[in-house]
Formats: C-alpha cells, sequence, structure tokens
C-alpha cells in the first residue's frame, strides 16, 4: 500500500511538470483571445433564457470611461457557511488583480478603507492587487502573495485563579498560483514563528499542492494538503466562526498530510476522497497510509434561496500511524437568510489530529447558532460536548460558548470577542475571554 500510494504521487507529480510545458506560445495566444474580450466583439449569450446580443467594450476603452480607483468589491455573499469541503480551494476561482483598479491613484490606506469586502465563506486580502504579479516569461502566469495572522489575548478564570495568555494562533506568508496552462495552480505557505513542542522544520510548511481543473466540476490536488476529517476540522482557521474549533474539530481534525485528493462539486452533491501518508508534517515521510472520504448531499441545490440552503454529510478518516486509527463523522448544516446553524458529530476509535495521536476510544459533538444582523456583525453560540476517553466514566467535558464577529472588511479585517464557560466532570469549572484579531494582507 505504502509504495502504491507513492508511486502514484510521484506519476501525478511527473504529469504535472510535463503537462505545463505543453503549451505552446501559440496556444496561448488563443486562450488569451478566447479569455479576454476583443474590441467590437459581439458576444452572444446563451446561458439566459432568451438568447442576447451585445457589444462588449474592450478593457482599454473601459477603463477610460471609468474612474481608474475602482474599490475592491466582494458582495457575492450568496454563500457565507463555511460546510463545503472545498473551501480550501475556492480561492483560486478569483484569483488575480481587479483589472479596473489602480494600484498607484491613491495610498494603500485609503484604498483599504474604501474598499467593500462581505464575503465571509472564502478567504479576501486587503492588498490583494497590489500583491499580484504577472509573469511573460516561464511556466508561471500569474500569482498572489499574501500575509495572514490570526491572534488572540486570552482571561482564564478558574477557582481561586486568574492568568491572561496571548495566543499566536497563527502567522503565515504565502502564494496563490496559475500556471499558464489554465488548468493548472499552485498554492505554498510558510509559518515562520515557531511552535512550542514542534520541530521548526516540521512546521513551517503549511500548504504545498498542486491543483489540476481539467476535469468539469472536479479539482484533483497533489501534495501537502488539509485532512478533510469532519467539516470545522477541516476549515481553514481563517474561516472559523469561534476562535478555536469545537473539541471534535481541533482533536481529530486540523490536521495535513502528504496525499492525492480528488474533490468533486455539483449543485446537488459535492464529495472529497483521499489516499496518502498518515504522517502530519511534510517532513514525516511515509509512517503509514491514510483513506479519507466526505460526501455532502445538498437537497435544495446551491442557489435556491426560498428555502435556504442544507447540507447533509458524512465521511470516514482511517489510517495507521504507530496505531490504526478510524474517525466517523456526520453533519447537517443550515442556512436561510441571515439564519446559520450547524450540527456535527464524530466518534473515532483511536485518532490523528493536531494535537497528536491516540489509540482512545473517543466521542464528541458540536451544534452552533448564528444570525447575521448586518454582512459586518454576527453573533453565535455553540454547545460543545466531548468525551476523550469512553473507556473512563465521569470524563465528559462541555463547552457552551457565545460570540460576536465583526467583519471590518470581510474576512481580511475582523475582530471577534469570545466567551467561553468551560464544565468539566473531572476537574474544576472555568471561564474563559477571548479577544481575537484577524488580518490578511
Amino acid at each position: 500500500m505504502k509504495r502504491f500510494v507513492k508511486c502514484i504521487i510521484l506519476l501525478l507529480i511527473i504529469f504535472i511538470s510535463l503537462h505545463c510545458k505543453a503549451y505552446s506560445s501559440d496556444e496561448f495566444l488563443v486562450q488569451e483571445m478566447l479569455e479576454n474580450p476583443q474590441t467590437g466583439e459581439v458576444n452572444l449569450d446563451v446561458n439566459t433564457d432568451t438568447a442576447s446580443v451585445e457589444e462588449t467594450i474592450a478593457p482599454s476603452e473601459e477603463l477610460s470611461s471609468k474612474s481608474t480607483t475602482a474599490p475592491i468589491e466582494d458582495d457575492d455573499d450568496e454563500d457565507d457557511m463555511t460546510d463545503s469541503i472545498e473551501e480550501e480551494f475556492k480561492f483560486f476561482d478569483k484569483l488575480g488583480r481587479d483589472k479596473n483598479a489602480n494600484i498607484e491613484a491613491e495610498n494603500i490606506f485609503k484604498k483599504v478603507m474604501k474598499s467593500k469586502i462581505t464575503r465571509t465563506d472564502i478567504p479576501s486580502f486587503l492588498l490583494k492587487n497590489e500583491l499580484t504579479a504577472d509573469y511573460k516569461r516561464g511556466p508561471i502566469d500569474e500569482v498572489q502573495y499574501y500575509f495572514g495572522y490570526r491572534g488572540s489575548l486570552n482571561g482564564l478564570f478558574s477557582p481561586h485563579k486568574y492568568s491572561t495568555k496571548y495566543d499566536n494562533l497563527t502567522t503565515e506568508v504565502g502564494v496563490y498560483g496559475k500556471f499558464k496552462n489554465p488548468h493548472y495552480d499552485f498554492k505554498l505557505k510558510l509559518r515562520p514563528i515557531p511552535k512550542d513542542g514542534v520541530n521548526y522544520i516540521d512546521q513551517l510548511i503549511g500548504d504545498a499542492y498542486i491543483v489540476n481543473t481539467q476535469i468539469p466540476n472536479h479539482k484533483i490536488i497533489a501534495g501537502f494538503s488539509r485532512v478533510q476529517t469532519g467539516i470545522e476540522g477541516g476549515t481553514s482557521s481563517f474561516l472559523l466562526p469561534f476562535v478555536s474549533r469545537s473539541q471534535i474539530g481541533r482533536t481529530f481534525g486540523n490536521a495535513r498530510s502528504m496525499s492525492l485528493k480528488v474533490i468533486g462539486n455539483y449543485n446537488y452533491a459535492d464529495y472529497s476522497i483521499s489516499a496518502g501518508s498518515s504522517g502530519r508534517y511534510i517532513t514525516s515521510g511515509m509512517p503509514g497510509a491514510e483513506f479519507n472520504g466526505w460526501i455532502n448531499l445538498k437537497p435544495f441545490g446551491t442557489h435556491d434561496g426560498k428555502y435556504g440552503k442544507l447540507t447533509l454529510g458524512g465521511g470516514i478518516n482511517s489510517g495507521h500511524n504507530r496505531n490504526d486509527y478510524n474517525v466517523g463523522s456526520v453533519y447537517v448544516g443550515y442556512k436561510h437568510k441571515k439564519l446559520w446553524t450547524n450540527f456535527e458529530a464524530a466518534i473515532a476509535d483511536g485518532y490523528s489530529g493536531s494535537e497528536g495521536i491516540s489509540n482512545k476510544k473517543a466521542s464528541g459533538l458540536a451544534f452552533t447558532l448564528g444570525w447575521k444582523f448586518k454582512p459586518y456583525l454576527q453573533v453565535i453560540g455553540r454547545i460543545d460536548s466531548f468525551d476523550p476517553d469512553r473507556g473512563v466514566r465521569n470524563n465528559r467535558k462541555n463547552e457552551y460558548s457565545i460570540g460576536v464577529n465583526w467583519f471590518i472588511k470581510g474576512q481580511a479585517l475582523k475582530l471577534v470577542f469570545n466567551y467561553v464557560f468551560c464544565q468539566y466532570q473531572n476537574a474544576p469549572d472555568a471561564h474563559r475571554f477571548i479577544m481575537a484579531t484577524q488580518v490578511m494582507l
């Protein structure tokens, strides 16, 4: 099994390298003409009920009639419920500089303040245009460099004890990119701030993968990326509704591995299947094999506003790393207008998440409810229960959380306030007040 997985990953990387060079300059020219409207070009719109003919204005003519300091706008908030197994890779669909923006027209601070970013289901960046570069030579077409930071100040109260703690939740620098072959994207992310208890080289590389989009409605990902163990366990840190993941999310999930992954996305279902190494760092090698599968059913489709959006999901994470481990998860999510809610439960016979490897039989569940009063203001609550070892009695951990998310500029700039009441059967109750900041440039 180990040799088979190694061969698959090696063959895919070789195929990608060769395929990226296969496009000749003539093909690039044809592709550019197809994607970029020409002066006087006539487009026949066949995607509407009534076909219409309209003349397209060339970008140069359009710029002359519009302001060159157009603010960054991203008000497409139709899908702000982070329950898709494709969340980590959605940003590639929006990669690229705003063609109408003049990055030298005014100072960056004013541009940031004028920008309109409300969408919260994908990462947003304050300096997207300024940090995007085009390359005329070589296999790379366009890249966007970025910086991300999440940090929190915690007030911890327990009987006869109080402490204050600062957490550097994540600090990262990275690059999203597109090859000149339009079917290939890539991402590389580094985490330069050392973490206690982890070898620096192990934790330095956060993501390193290539995405192929040649098959309609599918993405094939090869490299080091997130493992989809549950919905919240497989969600990017920058999209979390609370400062911390639920107990099942942070215990069973929030991990990465070297794997080959296939993601399919349709109106009424999406799925993810991956196979690879059970190692949790890019330097781990092949301590064992791992399989991960997840499927979401969307009975109302993706754009049905009348009944809202309903997602029913489930999956399994199985592998071997010193111990065999198997984690099964189920998920129900619903969003309608300003309401957002979900329920997730998981049961494990051994697990391998961000908090380490264990052979214990554990289980837990979390129920979350949220309401968006405004596109920039959300109030949320969560009931979170976890049994770290079903073989031991009276050791359940319950956490009750309420929070406020202030999306100043979507996920690109936000403040988070959380209160958590920690109720433990085998330890004193405790209280946590958390204030967190998130910035993405």
